[in-house]
């Protein structure tokens, strides 16, 4: 399993679910990667060089945020690539209002080259991928500050940001953005989707 982290974030903000993922029998590496300078289309290429060196054995990603955007870009974007579950967490992958929010108030440049796919999101989910998605409904964080919410939120993605038709599961707990990386019961609900394609009852 690799585990990535979102913007403004690096790999080490990630061990306390690696950790976690770790007690529920998986293998967890924490795959660092430079969000702001050097934008998703690096990351995507050195994930899927990761990847493909793995032997084709089945490899799970679990994405915070932007780093869900780069796991299912990645799958999208290569052919090859082991088999595995995707689960993302607070992921924006219909596109994030908050960044948006930015852009509008000249604060884009915060958010680095990875803008535009925070901004926009993702078309479509990857075909042949069980993908499930965890959601925060506790708001809680400093995307309020920039973007206006239509209905429940972690404090920086609304729920239905992190919609996509073909999702394989959608779960929402009451957390808010960062806390998700922080949860035990968010780590249980990774470890059943990777175990079944489904989150735990």
């Amino acid at each position: 399993m690799i585990l990535l982290h979102g913007v403004w974030m690096r790999g080490f903000t990630l061990w306390p679910l690696a950790r976690r993922l770790r007690a529920h029998g998986f293998r967890a590496d924490v795959f660092d990667y430079a969000s702001l300078f050097r934008g998703p289309a690096p990351s995507v290429d050195k994930l899927a060089t990761t990847l493909l060196a793995s032997g084709g054995e089945p490899v799970h990603l679990v994405g915070h945020s932007l780093g869900g955007l780069v796991a299912l870009e990645t799958a999208a974007s290569y052919a090859g690539l082991p088999p595995g579950r995707i689960v993302c967490l607070g992921s924006p992958l219909a596109g994030s209002g908050a960044a948006r929010g930015m852009a509008h108030s000249h604060l884009g440049g915060l958010l680095g080259r990875s803008a535009r796919l925070l901004k926009s999101g993702l078309y479509e989910l990857p075909r042949g991928r069980e993908v499930g998605v965890v959601a925060g409904c506790k708001a809680a964080g400093l995307g309020k500050v920039f973007g206006r919410f239509d209905g429940p939120n972690d404090g920086t993605v609304a729920v239905w940001e992190t919609r996509l038709p073909g999702l394989a599961d959608h779960r929402v707990l009451p957390a808010s953005h960062t806390g998700m990386i922080f949860s035990a019961e968010v780590a249980a609900l990774a470890a059943g989707f990777l175990r079944d394609g489904r989150f735990p009852a």
